[in-house]
């Protein structure tokens, strides 16, 4: 309510009870009109002077800090100061809405802290396993590369393995750091995204016959799919993807890929029959180090970043990725990419 209306009401409010009071007492309607006239004028001009220098003045002052706070430094200057019409009740709405904002960055800023501290741990433990095996091997190495050079050659290789492991660790690491920061652009280019679906298909066919999985589209493509992309980055993207569906594919099953026409985009889904995942792990699946069997992701090798790799990717060129998944049933994978005619 404006701060007029408010004086008005006030003010007409005693006006009208000192009018009734005299027309009491004197029985005179005009008696009653003066009384009630120079009361109402009088009232009017003291509340509003005492409410706009001791209450009103001090409301728009805390309405403006608070908008102002809201707006940001620079907004504020570019749009100049700002006055509500209404501050008594726009003040309210104010402070809600700002409290609300501060709590929903409060919340974030849990979470980005909780996230630090895994990640960090994460860090640290996908380091010290392969250095302490190293470390292990290397100590045995000394005791006997004189009288048993054969254990010798085998620990040395085990030793190698591990550090080709922390050197695929860093190189991912520092690829999601790059793709996060922009530092590696995004080449985008036309190309046919089924002869690339075919080249990583055929790239993969021997890990896949020594899980006997069966590597297919759903739907026969007999004509291109021309996408304007990265085409580097999206092999990467379908390497990792079905890579990860043979890792955790049931023997004797089948990936398969598909492309679904869209309007301005394609979406494209690789699907596998294997072991699924719980529904409880599909919204952190795509974090770094993210694993659901540690066990059985360590026996199958990778660095655990593959999957967050994919989704800095997508994002890169402003594009989705989603998963679901039933356990015992399958997983698919979709994400969608530009179409070009």
């Amino acid at each position: 309510m404006k701060l007029s209306i408010l004086v008005l009401i006030a003010a007409l409010a005693v006006g009208i009870a000192i009018g009734l009071v005299n027309f009491y007492f004197q029985q005179s309607w005009y008696d009653l009109a003066i009384s009630f006239g120079v009361s109402f004028v009088i009232s009017y001009l003291v509340f509003y002077y005492l409410l706009e220098k001791y209450i009103y003045s001090k409301i728009v002052l805390i309405y403006k800090l608070i908008h102002n706070l809201k707006l940001g430094k620079d907004l504020k200057d570019a749009l100049g100061e700002y006055v509500s019409a209404d501050p008594i009740n726009d003040v309210e709405q104010e402070v809600k809405e700002w409290a609300g904002a501060k709590k929903r960055e409060i919340d974030i800023l849990k979470k980005q802290e909780q996230f630090r501290r895994e990640f960090l741990s994460n860090v640290s433990h996908e380091f010290k396993t392969p250095l302490f095996a190293v470390q292990g091997y290397i100590d045995t190495l000394q005791d006997c590369i004189a009288d048993d050079p054969e254990t010798a050659t085998k620990f040395l290789k085990k030793a190698a393995d591990n550090v080709e492991r922390l050197s695929y660790l860093i190189n991912d690491l520092d690829s999601i750091s790059k793709l996060e920061s922009g530092e590696i652009p995004i080449n985008y280019q036309k190309f046919d995204f089924v002869g690339l679906a075919r080249e990583v298909m055929e790239a993969l066919e021997d890990k896949a016959k020594a899980r006997n999985i069966k590597l297919s589209f759903k739907e026969k493509y007999t004509y291109p799919a021309y996408v304007n992309a990265d085409r580097e980055k999206i092999r990467q993207v379908m390497m990792n993807l079905i890579e990860n569906s043979l890792k955790y594919g049931k023997p004797d099953g089948s990936t398969a890929i598909k492309i679904f026409e869209l309007h301005d985009q394609y979406l494209i889904e690789v699907t596998d029959n294997g072991i699924g995942i719980d529904e409880k792990h599909l919204p952190r699946l795509f974090e770094r180090f993210y694993r659901i069997d540690t066990h059985r992701s360590r026996q199958e090798g990778g660095t655990g970043l593959g999957l967050a790799i994919v989704k800095h990717i997508l994002e890169a060129h402003q594009q989705i990725i989603s998963v679901r998944s039933t356990q015992q049933i399958g997983t698919t994978f979709a994400f969608t990419l530009q179409k070009l005619g």
